[in-house]
């Protein structure tokens, strides 16, 4: 059996989107931001709708952060917009963006919602130097946006985040260039050119490493508040402190671990088309029994796409299963929601949040947000 090798690349762009998940929300709702005195803004969590997730910067200025209940939230900020999440439309957007970025280089490796790693290894020879690089990754993002993807055929669907709000980091290995788009302003990129890492990381704050809260406040009472503070320190006294992850928090802060891109193999879409050369107006499908077209069907577009390998174990199998069976009744919801919405012209469905469980009032111990579809 003969394994695909793995791409991977040695420097790296590091393109982040903050508050990914909110973003999309307000991309796609911009009376959400369009008002003249647009409301601060919350997105609560998918697994429970009684934390708070992600907060816009009008909510986090009037004291409202992630991991906050319902109820302290709007205690602290009593005009705060709740949004009900949809991980299966931030999903979506983030598989557009990776493939757009797949466009630019063949070395992708996302890593989390809103943050992606691109690989630039040989891209020189295409581009020229990292300036033109990160261009021509943002020139990526606004076809992306525009509704241009990598030549499928249904390019019709776009990222509709704008590119303004990205920021890049390029450098060498993923640490470098991740700590570069923190450091970025929203659309504008940091370049880190190669033998200046140490001298970039010193005078960054101990945030930007993987650092669990008992590690980082034991740092803080040793006085150590910047990277090149740690990377002052010798390197074996750090580890007879903090032990084998003290050695790699070291020699991140002093730049000497380069962690590659690895990127994954991309499979290619599976499309059945079947164009109907005279227009027909019958429709005996289930699905279009559902949801009419608007007209007659001229063409029809079938695509299969995340591939992934197959597996024995019967476990990982029924949560696959009953994840996208989630995602389906949430689908059918949103369809039967606007479907309402477009009939009677105003929004008649509800989402029930616990707000005050202790109260002995019900008018107090739950609250209504308007389920947007």
């Amino acid at each position: 059996m003969t394994l695909t090798p793995r791409l991977a690349s040695d420097s790296a762009a590091c393109c982040w989107i903050p508050l990914f998940a909110l973003r999309c929300e307000t991309a796609r709702r911009p009376e959400l931001t369009s008002h003249p005195h647009p409301h601060p803004l919350a997105l609560l969590a998918p697994d429970t709708g009684r934390r708070i997730w992600q907060v816009s910067s009008l909510a986090r200025r009037a004291g409202v952060k992630p991991g906050m209940t319902v109820s302290q939230a709007i205690g602290l900020c009593p005009t705060l917009k709740l949004c009900e999440p949809d991980p299966v439309h931030y999903d979506e957007q983030f598989t557009r963006l990776v493939a757009a970025l797949v466009t630019v280089s063949p070395v992708v490796e996302p890593v989390e919602l809103g943050r992606v790693f691109v690989g630039t290894d040989g891209l020189e020879g295409l581009y020229g130097e990292p300036e033109k690089i990160v261009e021509a990754i943002k020139c990526g993002i606004r076809n992306a946006e525009c509704g241009i993807e990598s030549g499928s055929p249904l390019a019709h669907s776009a990222f509709h985040i704008p590119h303004s709000a990205f920021r890049v980091g390029w450098g060498r290995g993923k640490f470098v260039s991740w700590v570069a788009a923190t450091r970025a302003r929203p659309g504008a990129a940091v370049i880190v050119r190669p033998g200046e890492e140490g001298k970039f990381l010193a005078s960054q704050p101990l945030g930007v490493l993987p650092l669990d809260p008992d590690t980082h406040r034991r740092l803080l009472q040793l006085g150590v508040r910047t990277l090149g503070a740690l990377a002052t320190l010798p390197e074996e006294a750090v580890v007879s402190q903090f032990g084998r992850s003290g050695r790699r928090l070291w020699r991140l802060a002093a730049g000497l671990v380069s962690e590659p891109v690895v990127g994954r193999v991309v499979p290619e879409p599976i499309v059945a088309a079947l164009t109907f050369f005279s227009s027909i107006g019958d429709r005996d499908k289930t699905q279009l029994e559902r949801s009419p077209p608007a007209g007659a069907v001229e063409r029809l577009v079938v695509e299969f796409t995340a591939f992934a390998p197959g597996t024995v174990e019967q476990q990982l199998f029924a949560r696959d299963a009953n994840a996208a069976a989630r995602a389906g009744r949430r689908r059918a919801l949103q369809s039967a929601a606007q479907e309402i919405a477009l009939r009677i012209k105003r929004p008649m469905l509800y989402h029930v949040i616990e707000v005050q469980p202790w109260s002995r009032l019900p008018e107090r111990r739950y609250a209504l947000i308007d389920y947007e579809p």
